[in-house]
């Protein structure tokens, strides 16, 4: 099975993707992205990768197939490899209800907040916009926070891909309002992520992290 992903290192949604093939045991390769450089908006990638000129991108050369937007690469994921879904039917109709919740609640906001806190010139940063995605994103964290109090994994008893989703963008190192420490259940859910065999970093994972233009 031929398998690559369009992807780069600072992406959260892309790092959804990426670690789910990762944790899949499916065989992948990255194709490097140059966001920041302005490849998404080209007419190029537009007609050829992505009409929606977005990374991620998934495409499975074998079947002759594409597939965008990263929770529905997720779920292709899933169907690839049999891995990361819930056992029963109300379970995987859980785990989509937690992925469609991140990224509508979680992912989108928090993704925004990071660009506009970290890589706009200071003097672009519209602080009043950042102030309220702050407020929208503690309200998010809570709901993560309260929901994992007494569960190991969002849905089921091991990894799906809702917790692949919800833990998108809580591992980069940027500031954007997220301090593991003020959240005991999110921050011990991440330690089990963290530990599960075969994870990364995103900046590990993914082509065109800091370090790589550095």
């Amino acid at each position: 099975m031929t398998l690559k992903l369009y992807c780069f290192g600072e992406s959260g949604n892309a790092y959804k993707a990426a670690l789910t093939l990762e944790l899949s045991g499916l065989s992948w390769d990255p194709e490097y992205v140059d966001f920041f450089g302005g490849e998404t908006r080209t007419a190029e990638y537009k007609s050829n990768i992505n009409e929606m000129g977005e990374a991620p991108v998934l495409i499975d050369t074998d079947h002759d197939y594409k597939i965008t937007q990263s929770g529905a690469i997720q779920d292709y994921i899933v169907h690839l490899s049999g891995k990361l879904n819930g056992s029963t039917p109300e379970e995987r109709r859980e785990v989509l209800r937690w992925v469609l919740w991140d990224n509508h609640k979680l992912s989108s906001i928090a993704g925004m907040t990071r660009f506009l806190m970290n890589f706009l010139p200071e003097n672009k940063r519209p602080q009043e916009v950042i102030g309220f995605n702050q407020g929208r994103l503690q309200a998010a964290y809570a709901v993560l926070n309260d929901h994992l109090a007494d569960k190991e994994w969002i849905v089921g008893t091991s990894m799906t891909i809702a917790d692949l989703s919800c833990c998108g963008y809580l591992f980069y190192p940027e500031p954007y309002g997220f301090n593991r420490a003020d959240w005991p259940h999110i921050d011990a859910w991440l330690t089990r992520i963290e530990q599960t065999p075969g994870w990364k970093h995103p900046y590990d994972l993914m082509p065109g992290s800091p370090a790589d233009r550095a």
